[in-house]
């Protein structure tokens, strides 16, 4: 079994070699003793959600510290092509469940999108409840999948921002649409910058935000014959993108 995750902040781990010590305290270390119930002798991994990792050894376990002695480093490294997904906002919790997945699947970022048909609407005070919700299922799925780099999540963005978005340079996005005649898996990768993945609502991406979209520079593509939900597309698509790339 994999050894559990648990975090540090930031910067916490520069420098760190076979045999220092590295503390977990507050919540961490709470949950490390009365929760997972660790034990003296366990494996441990500890990470910054910023790239370092370091795998451990239990050496002393409270409620208020736990002591790990460092086995060796097990740093994840920044990918050179990022895969971003956009997820607009759906309702039924379905575009909180594409975030978990794709985070589950190596998603480096994801943005919320507000799109013209989200019967989900972030308004006010919604947006702040919003994104932390989305944060949330991305701490609760790094963590799952024992992540080192966590995905950047993004601030809400509108269908204008999204197409100013994909007009930026070094980025290549792809818009998921059950009427495009080429397949994600032929459309090619470049070899580094940054992917854009537009995933759309139940009601799916307006025909006004598709022709914005392409004027862009977004390229249409369909996983299939089959309609996906809102909540299944997305990470359909990344494991499509990383078989192509980081999976071979």
């Amino acid at each position: 079994m994999t050894a559990p995750l648990f975090l540090v902040d930031p910067g916490a781990l520069d420098g760190l070699a076979r045999d220092d010590v590295v503390e977990l305290t507050g919540p961490e270390a709470h949950h490390a003793a009365t929760v997972v119930r660790l034990t003296v002798g366990e494996e441990v991994l500890v990470a910054d959600r910023e790239g370092s990792r370091v795998l451990t050894v239990a050496e002393e376990i409270t409620r208020e510290v736990v002591r790990l002695l460092v086995a060796e480093r097990a740093d994840e490294q920044a990918p050179a092509l990022r895969l971003t997904l956009v997820q607009a906002l759906a309702k039924d919790g379905r575009d909180e469940d594409a975030v978990e997945a794709a985070t589950e699947l190596g998603v480096d970022g994801v943005i919320p999108w507000q799109a013209d048909r989200s019967i989900v609407r972030w308004k006010g005070p919604k947006v702040e409840k919003g994104q932390q919700k989305w944060a949330k299922v991305v701490e609760r799925a790094a963590k799952q999948s024992r992540r080192a780099r966590w995905p950047r999540l993004e601030g809400l963005v509108t269908s204008s921002a999204l197409t100013e978005r994909c007009s930026q340079a070094g980025v290549t996005p792809f818009v998921l649409h059950e009427d495009a005649s080429t397949p994600l898996a032929a459309a090619g990768l470049p070899g580094e910058g940054e992917v854009l993945l537009v995933v759309g609502p139940e009601g799916g991406i307006s025909p006004e935000e598709v022709e914005a979209l392409v004027a862009a520079g977004a390229t249409p593509v369909r996983l299939g014959d089959l309609v996906l939900r809102a909540s299944t597309a997305g990470p359909a698509a990344l494991a499509v993108l990383s078989a192509m790339d980081r999976w071979r």
